[in-house]
């Protein structure tokens, strides 16, 4: 059993260069993709993604916003998935708050460019793996 399982948890998670989101396409089958990590996150249980409105995955979320987003830490075989919903947001405050400077590198309009938005994703439950053994757990 983890001891503390939002920091464990919260603690592999900010190490990673690399998120797993996940979606389900319109035949029912699962969709993943690897993402650059989350700009912000509220423990494990919220956690905003910039990406392009046009994008596939957008467009999937807008029909079925079920979710699933993956940490893996390869240097000590160790994952974390965890499952929820994922809201696409366009509106300003949600593109501001986690608009950085060289975002104009994948979004050239600006922090105001239609093709830029958020995925905020709410985690529901998680599984954690390490040591050859998995548990879940309620968020």
């Amino acid at each position: 059993m983890m001891k503390n399982t939002e920091q464990t948890i919260g603690n592999l998670i900010d190490k990673q260069g690399v998120a797993f989101i996940a979606s389900v396409d319109g035949d029912g089958f699962p969709n993943m993709k690897a993402m650059l990590p989350p700009r912000k996150r509220d423990g494990i249980h919220t956690f905003w993604f910039t990406t392009n409105t046009s994008s596939l995955r957008v467009s999937q979320y807008r029909e079925n916003a079920a979710a699933c987003i993956y940490f893996y830490d390869k240097r000590f075989f160790r994952g974390v998935m965890l499952k929820g919903k994922m809201e696409v947001l366009e509106d300003a405050g949600s593109k501001e708050m986690i608009w950085r400077d060289g975002d104009t590198t994948y979004y050239s309009k600006g922090v105001t460019d239609p093709d830029y938005c958020v995925l905020k994703f709410t985690a529901r439950t998680g599984r954690y793996y390490s040591n050859f053994s998995s548990e879940n757990f309620g968020i």
